[in-house]
């Protein structure tokens, strides 16, 4: 069995392989994100290839091939629902078994948003389930007229407010996002994050969203695999949203980023530095950009453009060096309406200084992750999973 100084763990948001066993339950039966996308955009992935995707998840376009460089499998979700939060925190050891509050039908209550108004000074617009875009588009001018907050969620356990950064101000955004976050705390609303959606632009057709996005999570229910490295004296680097999902329980280290390219630029600016421990990388445009507005050939140029720098990133590395490639849930870009999809998700493993390669068995949890990690740098371990360290030569 092979240890490693250093591991990256990347999750390409939303990438999900095809329905789980139990997506009928969430209307999701025959979603297929990465499947799909290869119908409707030519992929160009050999580093990923190589590494087993086409032998582990039919694509079209993408032949399997004879001598993979790497280990492959996929993964089920142990936690009720479908959202990035509970699919990060199982990545971590976590199970989920009382999915987080959501007001997609309703709006939000009257009375939080009474509160939200009377602690901010701010009135709102929408109170309502939308697409982030759209919804700029139909209140971005009256809320530059009136200075109200523009108020909105999806189907998944989130607060959004979205805010000019000129008119309204970016720290006045996350201000009113802070004291949404505490409202939120509440046991009858408990919202699984708050997050701030800057804008710029002074018309419809110019209005689009900053890269200064914020999430503000609720802590984790239980200490994580991140905690358990952090407590050891191991390196723990946030890359992306990490650091928001885990509410910076974990991190030792966070690195904004600005899109899926620049956070992979990130990892391998961090990957030439000398460190003991993990980088753990969140890419949300796949997620963000397209999943949610349904648009498969934005989303599979992204793939493609992700797989030329995972081939720098693979560069780089050192022989004791791992990557882990995963997802969080799905987003079938060729799906009904605008939300994730409940996917089972990719396990593509790749070192420089491994010498097998091939498939490994199926996991009923994404904690197998975790537990892989905890394995390897020997710190506690959590309760859900099984560790790939020993298939790894």
């Amino acid at each position: 069995m092979k240890k490693f100084k250093r591991i990256f763990l990347i999750v390409m948001d939303s990438l999900g392989i095809g329905a789980e066993p139990d997506a009928a339950k969430y209307g999701d039966a025959g979603s297929d994100t990465f499947g799909h996308i290869s119908e409707h955009y030519q992929l160009h992935i050999p580093n990923m290839a190589s590494i087993g995707i086409a032998n582990l998840h039919q694509l079209h376009g993408v032949a399997p091939v004879a001598d993979v460089h790497g280990y492959y499998t996929h993964l089920e979700e142990a936690s009720v629902g479908k959202d990035t939060l509970t699919g990060h925190w199982e990545i971590m050891g976590l199970k989920v078994d009382t999915p987080f509050k959501t007001f997609t039908d309703t709006g939000f209550p009257k009375e939080l948003m009474d509160e939200l108004v009377a602690k901010t000074g701010h009135g709102y617009l929408g109170n309502c389930a939308a697409s982030g875009t759209e919804i700029l588009k139909q209140l971005g001018m009256e809320h530059i007229a009136t200075g109200k907050m523009i108020v909105y969620t999806s189907a998944d356990s989130v607060l959004q407010i979205a805010a000019h950064e000129q008119h309204f101000g970016l720290q006045e955004l996350y201000r009113c996002c802070e004291i949404a976050r505490d409202i939120t705390m509440k046991p009858e609303y408990k919202v699984g994050r708050i997050i701030a959606r800057p804008f710029i632009g002074e018309s419809p057709e110019t209005f689009v969203r900053t890269p200064n996005r914020h999430d503000y999570a609720v802590d984790p229910y239980g200490p994580t695999v991140l905690d358990a490295m952090k407590q050891q004296g191991l390196t723990v680097i946030s890359v992306g949203k990490i650091r928001d999902i885990f509410n910076g329980n974990g991190i030792t280290e966070a690195f904004h980023s600005e899109s899926n390219a620049d956070g992979m630029d990130i990892t391998i600016q961090q990957a030439q530095r000398d460190f003991k421990g993990m980088c753990f990388v969140n890419l949300v445009d796949f997620d963000a950009k397209w999943g949610h507005r349904r648009n498969p050939e934005g989303y599979g140029k992204e793939i493609d453009i992700f797989d030329e720098k995972l081939g720098k990133l693979m560069a780089v590395l050192n022989d004791d060096d791992l990557v882990m490639l995963t997802a969080d849930h799905g987003n079938d870009p060729t799906w009904t309406g605008t939300d994730h999809t409940r996917e089972m998700v990719p396990l593509l493993i790749w070192g420089k200084g491994l010498k097998g390669a091939g498939e490994l068995p199926i996991s009923k949890t994404f904690a197998s992750i975790g537990m892989t990690v905890a394995d390897n740098f020997d710190v506690t371990r959590p309760e859900y999973g099984q560790s790939y360290l020993e298939y790894l030569h």
